[in-house]
């Protein structure tokens, strides 16, 4: 016998199964490593359609059919939201008392004769109580108002207060303009443009106490450097800023006397209070400004309308 010992035996079955192992493990890393190659590439394409994507909408953003979609979204957003405002104000209004109460203006009695008195001077006596009418249950607030105007002037007043010392000739014009003319006439001309702006101020201050916001000032003149004296010297005045001078506010300024009547006219159908200041330098008042109940002409002397030609 011999001492070398036998190897041992390989069983076929043992190898057998040892090469199927080895062909599964195979098949499945090359399965995988497929799957992970075709996941790639997936992702790959899902990135170039995304991107295409992109460019399409901005392509549609910026072309005239994006530009009018995204137009029509708002306009449809606004068009909602509009109905919505208004359904809001009109159950509003209605809980609302809309009746403005009138402004009740006496027509002045110089357009009214004066039953029983035919002539003489009867006649003319009953002349002056008839045209200070429209004033004549105020005439002690213009009377202290006039000499409250006359004293130390307040600088630091409240606006559409006046501010500057009134003259005693001035105030003297505006009493007879308020107490005797009945708030409609013609007064002597201050010898400046500032004057009468500082007489019209006055009155626009009494009769802003008289009839609150329910009045407007408007003045004629017919050059634009007047008309900017006249805003520069009521602002002065009454302590006005650039913005109480325009259509929806308190003294609004005209070149032409029809835009001026016009805008008296749309007042009165309102039912507010027009005002009309007419300016030194105008030498012709239309005769539709004498129909409302209360303007002021400033009457120029030859001097000042001497001056005026040369100036201007």
């Amino acid at each position: 016998m011999s001492d070398q010992a036998e190897p041992p035996a390989i069983h076929p079955e043992e190898t057998a199964s040892q090469d199927a192992a080895t062909g599964d493990g195979g098949l499945l890393d090359l399965a995988l490593a497929e799957l992970r190659q075709r996941r790639t590439e997936l992702l790959g394409e899902i990135n170039q359609l995304e991107a295409r994507r992109e460019q399409i909408n901005q392509e549609i953003a910026g072309s005239f059919a994006g530009q009018s979609d995204a137009i029509a979204r708002r306009l449809k957003g606004f068009q909602e939201y509009l109905v919505g405002a208004l359904q809001d104000l009109a159950a509003a209004a209605e809980q609302m008392e809309l009746v403005v109460q009138p402004l009740v203006v006496q027509p002045s009695p110089l357009d009214q004769p004066s039953p029983g008195l035919e002539s003489g001077d009867a006649g003319e006596a009953a002349v002056a109580p008839a045209a200070a009418g429209l004033f004549c249950d105020d005439a002690d607030l213009v009377r202290e108002r006039l000499g409250q105007f006359g004293g130390q002037p307040d600088f630091y007043a409240d606006p559409w207060k006046l501010r500057r010392t009134l003259e005693p000739s001035a105030a003297s014009r505006l009493e007879d303009w308020f107490l005797s003319q009945g708030g409609r006439g013609a007064q002597a001309s201050g010898g400046s443009r500032s004057r009468n702006a500082l007489a019209a101020a006055a009155a626009i201050a009494i009769l802003g106490e008289l009839y609150g916001e329910r009045f407007q000032t408007l003045v004629l003149a017919s050059q634009p450097e007047r008309l900017g004296e006249w805003r520069r010297g009521l602002q002065d005045c009454l302590g006005l800023s650039r913005d109480d001078f325009g259509p929806a506010s308190g003294i609004v300024l005209f070149e032409r006397p029809d835009a001026l009547i016009e805008r008296a006219d749309r007042l009165e159908e309102r039912g507010e209070l027009p005002f009309i200041v007419i300016d030194a330098a105008e030498q012709v008042i239309e005769i539709p400004i004498l129909q409302f109940p209360l303007w002021l002409a400033f009457a120029a002397g030859p001097g000042e309308i001497d001056a005026e030609a040369d100036l201007y």
